[in-house]
């Protein structure tokens, strides 16, 4: 330290360490990923600016102090608002919209409970993504729509582990980051259609994420620290459900919204797609 003080070649180094301490302390983690992320800052001390884990442990520490530990959006839990914001969305689905209000007042009554995740099944078009929009904003939380349709490698949704040169976390981390709250209304689109190869089978890493029993402590490879996934609202969709393998299919509450009339697609138009077109 002294011969590097000496060179001069602290300065910058120092004070990119002293404003990761700063993050880090601001970024109210919990205990165990606080103690990792200070083990980690000690660990830079020694390394060498040039060094290319320098950089890849300086990503590392941002990754950790921008993940939202301990930031929740404050949930609106009127259900006669809810009902009213998917009235006025959604035509006629009287079935799924009870059934989506009763799982709002068991959340209401039982704010931490863990309940299932609720998938919609049905054809292209029938508003699967746009309910899982309505709940987002009834209840006043962050949106997060991802597809995992085609998804072959498991570290799309895991993350790839830090030994590699360039590593990111997975998807799921990523959007989280993104939302900048631990809570979102979280809709996977087209869980049906996720391929798998000899890399891994993404299907097993979505396991730990929809499961209310074990994504209280998800880990992603490359924070290899755990993340509470539970208080986030987990949305699924597929075309066929015969297509999503059975483990995954066990985790949720099947809601299927079968397709419309011609009678029942002439009311949507005149009542929610022609207004919006003229408008």
């Amino acid at each position: 330290v002294a011969i590097r003080k000496e060179l001069g070649e602290t300065d910058g180094q120092q004070a990119e360490i002293d404003d990761l301490r700063k993050k880090v302390a601001e970024a109210k983690m919990p205990e165990v990923v606080e103690k990792e992320a200070l083990r980690e800052l000690e660990r830079l001390v020694r390394i060498p600016q040039a060094s290319p884990e320098y950089s890849g442990s300086v990503d590392y520490l941002h990754w950790l102090c921008e993940i939202p530990w301990s930031i929740s959006t404050e949930d609106n839990m009127n259900i006669a608002h809810a009902e009213k914001i998917l009235n006025a969305d959604h035509y006629d689905l009287e079935k799924v919209k009870k059934r989506i209000l009763e799982y709002l007042a068991v959340r209401k009554l039982k704010p931490d409970g863990r309940g299932p995740i609720l998938c919609f099944s049905g054809p292209p078009g029938v508003g699967k993504t746009s309910l899982g929009q309505s709940i987002s904003r009834a209840l006043g939380r962050k949106f997060i729509r991802m597809s995992v349709g085609g998804v072959r490698d498991e570290a799309d949704i895991r993350g790839h582990r830090r030994t590699y040169i360039g590593a990111l976390p997975g998807r799921i981390i990523q959007e989280i980051r993104k939302a900048g709250a631990n809570n979102p209304v979280f809709m996977i689109d087209e869980v049906d259609k996720i391929g798998s190869d000899s890399r891994g089978d993404p299907s097993s890493g979505l396991l730990e994420v929809l499961d209310p029993e074990q994504n209280s402590t998800f880990q992603d490879h490359f924070l290899g620290v755990p993340f509470d996934l539970s208080k986030a609202f987990f949305i699924c969709t597929a075309n066929y459900m015969e297509a999503v393998p059975p483990p995954l299919r066990d985790r949720m509450e099947v809601i299927e919204i079968a397709g419309y009339t011609r009678a029942e697609k002439l009311w949507i138009a005149r009542k929610y797609l022609v207004p919006r077109r003229r408008e």
